[in-house]
């Protein structure tokens, strides 16, 4: 399922802040995505747990951009931070029949494992690249954009097709770019160019929900179902 596969790219917002508030984006950040990573991990765990079916490409759509611009709305007020979870939850329940048709294959708790492993090792060693290195990557933000729009055209192309080899294409595609976006959006954060932590954190979650919805496409791909 390649519906979910698309990430806004937030604008930078001006000025020159401190070292201090940096920082101070940086933790609540990564504090937040940690809590939302758990919280989308539950609810597509309960999802895949009950054999619940997939809302489909529309439903998908209309939901994720409907909170994406619900948070985007709410992101300077308390009830940003409901939003944010309202999302992450939504992608976690999408997520969960996804994971549970891939549980269903022969060793498919390997597939499962392989592809989480993998997106953990991508996402934390690109992290503290941006980190340590302290790079600015925002040169890739016009590539990334472009690129991202054009394999979600791609993706709704692969399913309403029913082309297997154009969407094994674009989740190797998407690997690439979300690798980019995590440099990119965490750039961003330590350069000053995002000071709202709930829409870093968003743009970091799905980043990570893509990721790892690509690798899983990749790591089946040809696997029997059961």
């Amino acid at each position: 399922m390649r519906s979910e596969q698309t990430l806004p790219l937030v604008v930078a917002q001006p000025g020159a802040p401190t070292a201090l508030s940096t920082n101070r984006v940086l933790r609540n950040t990564y504090g937040l995505l940690s809590a939302t990573l758990f919280f989308s991990a539950a609810i597509a765990a309960a999802s895949a747990a009950l054999k619940l079916p997939h809302p489909g490409v529309a439903l998908t759509l209309l939901g994720f951009f409907g909170l994406l611009y619900a948070t985007t709305k709410l992101r300077n007020s308390v009830w940003g931070l409901a939003a944010v979870f309202g999302l992450t939850g939504f992608m976690g329940y999408t997520l969960g029949p996804v994971v549970s048709h891939y549980l269903s294959m022969p060793n498919g708790h390997q597939i499962v494992m392989m592809a989480m492993g993998g997106t953990a090792t991508v996402f934390v060693g690109l992290s503290a690249y941006a980190l340590t290195s302290r790079r600015d990557f925002s040169f890739m933000g016009g590539f990334l954009l472009a690129g991202i729009i054009v394999a979600f055209l791609a993706a709704l192309g692969a399913i309403f097709l029913q082309m297997p080899a154009l969407s094994l294409t674009v989740s190797a595609v998407f690997v690439l770019l979300m690798g980019g976006l995590i440099l990119f959006e965490t750039s961003r954060i330590v350069h000053g160019g995002e000071t709202n932590y709930l829409m870093a954190t968003v743009s970091l979650y799905v980043s990570i929900y893509n990721l790892f919805s690509s690798l899983l496409a990749l790591i089946g791909f040809g696997r029997p179902d059961q």
